[in-house]
């Protein structure tokens, strides 16, 4: 195999691969997208309950309200926390797959033939 042989291969590969990790990333981008949205909506919820609790002086109004739903907002909301904390970690780590694949490939394409 000659020179120009081994670099358009290893050029190929790579390009396969890096099409493969982007669309792991895009995977991943989709699901942290919905994730955001439906956190932005439980942030509402958990807010506009908080507030509504802070404002009521009837406790037993004020402990339904907690059961009913603060409390199961604020579990949801924490969640989805955790969610887009562990999707953001993802989009790191496969980025970088793509930047390092792109690395190489600008080092392999400088080669001299």
């Amino acid at each position: 195999m000659d020179e120009m042989t081994k670099q358009s291969y290893i050029q190929k590969s790579l390009e396969e691969w890096k099409e493969e990790i982007s669309e792991v990333l895009s995977q991943i981008n989709e699901e942290y997208e919905k994730v955001k949205q439906e956190l932005r909506v439980y942030a509402y919820k958990y807010n506009i309950t908080k507030q509504v609790i802070q404002s009521t002086v009837n406790e037993e109004i004020i402990k339904t309200i907690r059961q009913r739903y603060h409390l199961p907002f604020e579990e949801k909301y924490e969640k989805l926390k955790e969610s887009i904390r562990d999707l953001e970690e993802k989009r790191r780590v496969f980025q970088m797959f793509i930047d390092k694949i792109d690395e190489v490939t600008r080092k392999e394409t400088a080669k001299p033939v």
